[in-house]
């Protein structure tokens, strides 16, 4: 299994997201525990490309502080909604044999979306957890009657197994315990 942290940067990582301190908060906690069990963290940045103010080497498309990955996590860069846009992300999923993916970050109508179900068109096992992906208002739907579109109807039992963040912590624990189980 493979921690995927999805687009938390710098620009869109604020007040204006649904439930946006239980968001990081979660998130964060979730990061911690997959360090401290030894499951990889893999993050992805969405680039709008040059003068977008969005692009590498702009503040508002760095990781947010309080998310930030440490020593030789994994950063991979994205131009479109899904992360498998990136032929080296989805060559290094292949190339380690990972099939489940814990699925974090922003948005929860854009990237998140097409993440898990361009995962779930791929075979992989996906799994949510409550409170870790958020969004803002939009035209359509305010930002919580997003979230739970997504995270209540959407993707449970269809595209993705959509867990608490407790449920989360535990999948991460004994994915360590297994993983500790299997080496020499």
């Amino acid at each position: 299994m493979v921690l995927l942290v999805i687009d938390i940067q710098k620009g869109i990582t604020d007040e204006r997201l649904y439930n946006y301190q239980e968001f990081i908060d979660n998130t964060a906690r979730l990061i911690q525990t997959a360090r401290e069990n030894d499951v990889e963290v893999i993050y992805v940045q969405h680039d709008d490309g040059p003068g977008s103010g969005f692009s590498v080497g702009d503040k508002d498309y760095e990781i947010a502080d309080q998310v930030a990955p440490i020593g030789k996590e994994r950063i991979f860069t994205k131009t479109v909604n899904s992360c498998f846009g990136n032929p080296d992300f989805v060559s290094y999923l292949q190339q380690t044999g990972t099939r489940e993916l814990m699925i974090v970050g922003l948005q929860t109508n854009f990237c998140i979306d097409a993440t898990v179900k361009s995962a779930f068109d791929r075979g992989y096992k996906v799994i949510v957890p409550a409170g870790c992906n958020s969004t803002f208002d939009n035209n359509y739907m305010n930002a919580e009657t997003t979230y739970r579109y997504y995270n209540e109807m959407m993707w449970p039992e269809r595209f993705a197994k959509c867990v608490s963040t407790e449920e989360a912590e535990r999948l991460l624990k004994t994915i360590s315990c297994l993983n500790r189980h299997k080496m020499p």
